[in-house]
């Protein structure tokens, strides 16, 4: 079983409920960048505070664990996000709400109110899951 908690279900409300509570009294929505050129705006899932064993894991791990992860909703894409046709002959990789493997380190970090967020090249994307409870960085 993975390291990171993702929520019963896999939309980007379940990522993190606590963003919900956010948005009403900072207007958290407003706050999200919006991406530009190429780029993906990717929500990354929690990490666990407890192994499977029970043992409360450190803040440094935590925050070790959720900067190499590998998986990611797509929140948003840039207006040029896999429009080169030459490029990307069979179409996008991925679509906004898809749920991507991408490499672990990958892209621009940003945290908004105490959230992470990437921003990545389309390119990056280098696989979608249906359900990415489980997948974790080997």
């Amino acid at each position: 079983m993975t390291d990171i908690a993702l929520a019963e279900a896999v939309t980007g409300e379940d990522i993190a409920p606590e963003i919900e509570e956010k948005t009403d009294k900072l207007n958290f929505a407003s706050q999200l960048p919006e991406p530009k050129g190429y780029k993906l705006l990717i929500a990354l899932p929690e990490v666990n505070e407890m192994t499977e064993g029970g043992i409360i894991k450190s803040e440094d791990l935590q925050h070790e664990q959720s900067i190499a992860t590998v998986v990611g909703w797509v929140m948003s894409m840039g207006p040029d996000a896999y429009a080169n046709y030459p490029r990307f002959p069979s179409g996008p990789y991925c679509q906004v709400g898809d749920w991507v493997i991408f490499r672990a380190f990958s892209g621009t970090r940003i945290k908004i109110h105490g959230k992470e967020f990437r921003l990545i090249n389309d390119d990056t994307v280098e696989a979608v899951v249906e359900d990415p409870r489980g997948v974790e960085r080997a």
